[in-house]
């Protein structure tokens, strides 16, 4: 395990930074980065979209001549969304000694399993989509993460839901895994500081669509609301099942799910569903963030559409692009790792990161957006 300092733990890479350069991913005029993520199954688009919106980031900056004359590359690996096989690619990628760092891993479940193996080998691993908790540990060294915290989004959720609709009624579906049971707590926090408690709860197996018996329980209860903490094919059967069965309450859903993918899943039974978000709406070209984001996104692929997923890989790029200018010419881990922890506040451009001691998240924002009939999204304003 990691029990010792940043300073300590990369002091022995730093004496061989010369020599060991080339094997901690980092050559004469190249820097490569290892993605572990789902590219394939029911969580695809999460994989995808991550991966999309970092080599936007990355071509864009190669564009500009790279760094310090040193062009980006990012190999991706399939986990499947399933924590044994992230290990193992984990494991690969470590081993290889081919990657400066890992970048855009996916889930709550497969970054449980990996962070401990990262941490070990001083392996940093940054932007991983997922809030969950234990990767905002301060003494998590080699982790920097981007995005709001579940608890943040299923606050949210709880203040609109009771505060401004004034509902009382709530159930719950999640996956049955270590990411729904930190959704289902978060929202148990947030009712219980009302002095409420969820009416019922349902939940699935993770890269299944198996949601039925959850729906049968909790439509016993007649809640109001429904908030969902899963993957987006499973919720999209779940809500289709629901509007069958003629059952209408409030559906809200986390960042997460994949809110493109989402929204396509369900076509018109996706109008009215609610769904917190990290990064601001990926069609907003108002904020500079957004417009350079688009024109990054159009460069790498002209037949590509904005979406929140590509947005925050995206937004993890140009975070990684800061921490390897500041790192300077002489790159290692040590160095890349000792600038990422040391970046303090980046301007984005419309997204603020702030980063500090003992703080390893950049942002607290959270979002409310709603899916329209053509599966659009507009933005919300809870409270106004």
């Amino acid at each position: 395990m990691f029990h010792f300092s940043r300073a300590a733990a990369f002091a022995a890479m730093a004496l061989a930074a010369g020599p060991l350069a080339a094997e901690q991913g980092v050559t004469d005029d190249s820097i490569q980065f290892a993605q572990v993520a789902a590219l394939e199954g029911p969580a695809a688009a999460l994989g995808t979209g991550m991966r999309q919106g970092l080599l936007a980031a990355f071509e864009e900056a190669n564009r500009a001549g790279g760094i310090n004359g040193r062009s980006i590359s990012l190999t991706s690996m399939d986990d499947g969304y399933e924590p044994d096989r992230s290990v193992t690619q984990t494991r690969s990628v470590i081993d290889s000694g081919d990657y400066l760092a890992l970048v855009g891993p996916v889930g709550t479940p497969t970054t449980k399993a990996t962070q401990p193996i990262a941490t070990e080998a001083n392996m940093p691993m940054i932007a991983p989509f997922t809030g969950a908790g234990f990767l905002r540990d301060s003494a998590l060294q080699n982790v920097v993460n981007v995005r709001a915290t579940y608890d943040a989004e299923t606050q949210a959720w709880v203040d609109y839901l009771v505060d401004d609709l004034g509902l009382t009624d709530i159930a719950i579906l999640f996956q049955d895994d270590g990411f729904g049971r930190v959704g289902l707590a978060g929202v148990e926090k947030a009712l219980d500081a009302r002095g409420m408690s969820l009416v019922a709860q349902g939940s699935y197996t993770r890269n299944t669509v198996a949601v039925k018996s959850a729906l049968l329980d909790i439509r016993k209860a007649k809640p109001q609301a429904i908030v969902m903490v899963g993957a987006y094919k499973p919720l999209a059967e779940f809500i289709k099942l629901s509007r069958k069965m003629k059952m209408d309450p409030t559906f809200v859903t986390i960042s997460f799910v994949g809110s493109k993918a989402l929204a396509a899943e369900l076509g018109p039974d996706g109008d009215g569903v609610i769904v917190s978000q990290v990064v601001p709406q990926p069609w907003d070209t108002n904020l500079a963030i957004v417009a350079e984001y688009q024109a990054a996104l159009s460069a790498l692929d002209a037949s590509a559409e904005p979406g929140f997923v590509s947005l925050e890989g995206y937004v993890a790029g140009r975070l990684v692009v800061e921490g390897l200018r500041k790192a300077g010419a002489d790159l290692t881990r040590d160095s890349f790792m000792t600038a990422m922890n040391t970046l303090g506040t980046i301007d984005l451009g419309g997204m603020t990161l702030t980063f500090g001691p003992g703080d390893n998240q950049g942002s607290e924002d959270v979002f409310l957006t709603r899916i329209l009939s053509d599966g659009t999204f507009e933005a919300m304003h809870p409270g106004s």
